[in-house]
């Protein structure tokens, strides 16, 4: 119904903004990530929105961009995930980091979002796994299309990135760009931070 709301910033909340348009104030709950990315109170912004029809409320949801809104769209698919809980997993997770823990079957990371079990996560990763690549061209380049290339020195090596603080889908991305058949977790971890400016 609503594609997109453009207009002032009126309020934000811990987990919504209200945005007048047009004499009219629209409440879009939204996630942390999203809300820390939008402009402060008096500022114009632009939302993109979902509405969000039960039996005893109409509720609008926002996103900062289309691809979230699709991911969000792709989320609330999953058997057991509703809007709610897909803003909390929005909230914990950038969009783009989600995207790759789908793809790469990041169950623990995904079950770390508030009210998301381990059964839950998994159940994100089986439904969506297949067709979550679309939403973001730039991720399907994580893929480790040589098979040739241990894919054990890779998942170390990036685990290792991660651990020193590179997000999981940089991680996979750095070492994707430097691997090569012959290396071991080491060669990989050397040639990475020596890649990482």
């Amino acid at each position: 119904m609503y594609a997109f709301i453009t207009g002032k910033i009126e309020d934000k909340t811990e987990n919504s903004v209200i945005i007048e348009c047009n004499g009219i104030g629209y409440e879009i709950f939204v996630s942390t990530n999203t809300l820390s990315l939008l402009g402060n109170v008096g500022e114009v912004a632009k939302v993109y929105t979902y509405l969000h029809v039960r039996e005893d409320a109409f509720l609008l949801f926002g996103f900062l961009s289309k691809e979230e809104k699709n991911l969000f769209l792709e989320l609330i698919t999953v058997s057991g995930v509703g809007a709610k809980m897909a803003q909390q997993i929005l909230s914990a997770i950038k969009p783009n980091d989600l995207v790759n823990c789908i793809i790469t079957g990041d169950v623990k990371t995904i079950s770390q979002a508030k009210g998301i079990g381990k059964k839950t996560a998994e159940r994100i990763v089986l439904e969506l796994k297949g067709k979550i690549g679309d939403l973001s061209g730039s991720l399907s380049s994580i893929e480790f299309e040589n098979n040739n290339i241990s894919t054990t020195a890779c998942d170390e090596a990036c685990e290792l990135l991660v651990n020193m603080g590179l997000s999981r889908f940089d991680a996979l991305k750095l070492v994707k760009r430097v691997a090569t058949e012959t290396d071991t977790t080491e060669t990989l971890i050397a040639k990475a931070l020596k890649n990482l400016g």
